[in-house]
């Protein structure tokens, strides 16, 4: 073989002798092979958020965008944000801004039709819908605030319409494929249906995120919650997040998975403590094989109702 080889390159050089004598020019540029970026999305994750009562008349009197205008350059570091919509979106009038603390109206939210359109300008593009306060105007106000965050380009999860496959968000974001599952103290099924989905979405191939609403307010989270969470991590979950207790409460390392038990407030007026009137965000990278990095950024609410990082 290698005699046919030398016969063959003689003959060639015979027939084109330039070819066997031309030297390479100097700067003939060396071949190089570009790489393919990297699969990579970045979400911020934040807690409950409210757009009634005081929030809402502040947005009344200063417009809309006002009460994100002190945390946007946070959320626009982001290729999405995700929270707890702690309420309906409709077109009823509220029940609750004219409300005292005590009145019974003061926990039955609804929100302005307004309200999905902001979210978007504001980079939250996904929300959670099953928790305590999406049926505050029944069946209706639900459909209604599908309506407006489908008009507005938002995605949700946790419709307590659905059944539980269909409680899912899936979308891919910087070539990663998500998937959003929610599990709530008022709106899901059973635990071992949602656990069964996120193993699914899990075996295919998809960042599975489980996004709780659950535990009791105030307090820390308590066994129950913990085992849930557990559950969740064994199933196959990248990252477990959960809002409701309206306080942040303690992070955990589940075999080397995160897990926030409640990141608080997001947008909402409460301020009798330190501890209701401060929030957590998580600023996460994710990878195909999910979680790389997590980053806490701490927040505050102030009395004009703006959300702002704690310096």
């Amino acid at each position: 073989m290698w005699n046919a080889f030398i016969l063959a390159f003689a003959f060639a050089a015979a027939l084109f002798p330039s070819l066997a004598s031309a030297p390479i020019a100097p700067n003939t540029p060396a071949l190089s092979v570009r790489a393919l970026p990297q699969p990579r999305a970045t979400i911020i994750f934040g807690g409950d958020m409210m757009f009634d009562r005081t929030v809402r008349t502040a947005m009344e009197k200063n417009g809309d965008d006002f009460i994100f205008s002190c945390i946007d350059p946070v959320l626009a570091d982001a290729d999405l944000v995700v929270a707890n919509l702690e309420g309906p979106i409709t077109s009823h009038a509220s029940v609750s801004a004219t409300s005292s603390p005590e009145d019974e109206y003061n926990y039955t939210f609804t929100f302005p039709v307004s309200t999905a359109s902001l979210l978007r300008r504001h980079g939250i593009g996904m929300v959670n819908i099953g928790n305590n306060h999406i049926m505050n105007f029944g069946r209706e106000g639900l459909v209604e605030t599908r309506k407006w965050l489908d008009a507005a380009g938002v995605g949700y999860f946790g419709d307590p319409d659905a059944v539980e496959a269909d409680r899912v968000a899936r979308m891919t974001i910087g070539g990663v494929p998500f998937s959003f599952v929610n599990w709530s103290d008022w709106t899901s099924d059973k635990t071992d249906h949602t656990v069964a989905q996120v193993r699914r979405e899990a075996l295919e191939g998809r960042v599975a995120v489980v996004y709780a609403h659950w535990g009791d307010e105030y307090v820390p989270p308590p066994e129950r919650v913990k085992r849930l969470a557990h559950s969740f991590v064994d199933a196959g979950a990248a990252l477990v997040v959960g809002s409701h207790p309206h306080i942040v409460q303690e992070h955990e390392k589940y075999k080397d998975t995160d897990v926030y038990y409640s990141l608080g407030n997001f947008i909402f007026d409460q301020y009798w403590s330190d501890e209701v009137r401060r929030g957590l965000l998580l600023r996460v990278v994710f990878g195909p094989e999910g979680v790389e990095s997590v980053k806490e950024i701490p927040i505050e609410f102030g009395h004009d109702r703006r959300t702002c990082v704690i310096p």
